[in-house]
């Protein structure tokens, strides 16, 4: 990603949910955003690639796309055995969309389709399922050398969700569905698996920040965003302009968040709010954030440990959900623009005047992300055990 990008996200019904849609955007609000990221999304339920590439011009190019997401693939697929001529399809409008994106000087991810899973239907028992996963399987691969050929970025959504569904049914039973529970549609878990993947694609480190404490000297710093206001006897006032990304639920749940961070290295690669403490005398420590509190070790403080993993509740819960709530409501609007008001009896006689009406519409909406994001005062209590 570039300072000032401005992100199309681009699919079929999977992407009209606006669930990953809405983790992305909201990731890269709250937890990136010196890079002052924008974003549209522009899921059209039922539709192919080449659906897309019918409307990619009056729909996305007209707003100016920095930077495109795509997923297609699951209806491409056409929900049966993989045979020739649906690759051939596939390669040739997914490439299209790329070098219509590229000819706009649009930088593009494609990304894979996702796994289906089991649903009550005979034609979708467990052979079933496997051979449209091979053929989703084939289009990921088809999607890799489009990547290769136009030199554009890929995200690989396809193996991470399998994987995920595969350690998902071992960890929580065989009813853990990641597909969701009419097999194509994911809930929250295999929803944030396809944002993690994105994200991954985008190339960010996922250090949202690292605060170090000497409890000997009673003194603390911390990196960018975040500002020391206090430290003193283990107590540390913290004010921060970064968040971590926060989700509660149950683990056990596909469509929970929480569920699917114990199934992607999420925490580990794109969510890390790291605290160090060194210089103590205990063995061992309690640490409270928030209303929560957690025992260490002193060498697991030494070593540094994850409060975004550890703590599913914490002091940036609440703002957190404020822009969250924000991004939905966007991009509740976005689908309306797209779908009913671009298409609306005014908008086949004066398009130009309905894209401006809308636009006036949506930058109040837009506008409300920005101001929810504030900055987070908390505080961190170290206290031997």
């Amino acid at each position: 990603m570039k300072q000032g990008d401005r992100l199309a996200i681009i699919g079929d019904s999977i992407t009209e949910q606006k669930m990953y849609s809405r983790v992305m955007e909201t990731y890269l609000a709250v937890c990136v955003p010196e890079l002052e990221i924008t974003a549209r999304q522009y899921g059209w339920g039922g539709e192919t690639a080449s659906g897309f590439l019918n409307r990619m011009t009056n729909d996305c190019i007209r707003f100016k796309p920095t930077i495109a997401t795509t997923c297609y693939g699951m209806n491409d697929h056409g929900y049966r055995p993989y045979e020739a001529a649906i690759g051939d399809r596939y390669r040739k409008f997914s490439t299209a969309i790329v070098q219509g994106f590229k000819a706009n000087g649009v930088r593009v991810i494609q990304g894979s389709p996702g796994c289906v899973g089991t649903k009550n239907n005979p034609g979708w028992d467990a052979a079933g399922v496997e051979a449209k996963n091979l053929n989703l399987g084939e289009l990921r691969n088809i999607g890799i050398g489009i990547a290769e050929q136009e030199k554009v970025g890929f995200a690989d959504l396809f193996w991470p969700m399998l994987k995920a569904g595969v350690d998902g049914r071992e960890k929580y039973g065989a009813k853990y569905n990641i597909a969701g529970g009419d097999g194509v549609h994911p809930g929250w878990a295999g929803s944030f698996s396809m944002a993690y993947s994105f994200l991954k694609a985008f190339g960010l480190d996922g250090e949202i920040g690292n605060i170090n404490v000497d409890l000997k000297a009673d003194k603390a710093t911390a990196s960018k965003g975040h500002e020391v206001l206090s430290a003193k006897s283990g107590e540390v006032q913290i004010k921060s302009s970064r968040y971590p990304f926060c989700a509660t639920g149950s683990v056990t749940n596909d469509s929970s968040i929480r569920s699917a961070m114990t199934l992607i290295p999420f925490n580990e690669e794109l969510n890390r709010l790291t605290l160090v403490a060194k210089g103590g005398s205990a063995k061992s420590y309690k640490v409270t954030w928030g209303k929560e509190s957690k025992s260490y070790s002193a060498e697991q403080l030494a070593k540094g440990v994850n409060l975004a993993a550890d703590f599913a509740v914490n002091p940036f819960s609440d703002a957190f959900a404020k822009v969250d709530a924000a991004v939905i409501a966007k991009q509740q609007y976005e689908t309306k623009q797209i779908k009913q008001l671009f298409r609306s009896p005014e908008a086949k006689t004066d398009m130009e005047g309905v894209a401006k009406k809308t636009e006036a519409e949506r930058a109040p909406l837009a506008a409300a992300i920005k101001a929810a994001f504030v900055p987070v005062t908390h505080t961190i209590t170290i206290a031997a055990e």
